[in-house]
């Protein structure tokens, strides 16, 4: 199994990013995704839930209405639209089916002026 984050970076407050995660080695389509992120100093947390299918979605109430998650299951590929970020959205994003899945590097996200 591995999952390969990118799309993160530096960018503004109210700024977007559109984060990818390509997923291997396990049938994608099956199973519901998650992002997640760490920040600084912080215990990881959940951040956004999608169901296989894509029919279903869950967030954090820190990103509720600003973040969207997404699939393609045709590509393998995860997605997480962010939008208005703030500087409290600073953290390194990883994606997975459930923790004990294992993580892969992650993408760096950084909301600064």
């Amino acid at each position: 199994v591995q999952f390969v984050e990118s799309g993160g970076g530096l960018v503004q407050p109210g700024g977007s990013l559109r984060l990818s995660c390509a997923a291997s080695g396990f049938t994608f389509s099956r199973y519901s995704m998650s992002w997640y992120r760490q920040a600084p100093g912080k215990e990881r947390e959940l951040v956004a839930t999608i169901t296989s299918a894509g029919r279903s979605t869950n967030y954090a109430d820190s990103v509720k209405g600003r973040f969207t998650i997404s699939r393609d299951n045709a590509k393998n590929t995860l997605y997480l639209q962010m939008n208005s970020l703030k500087p409290e959205d600073t953290a390194v994003y990883y994606c997975t089916v459930l923790p004990n899945w294992g993580w892969g590097q992650g993408t760096q996200v950084t909301v600064s002026s």
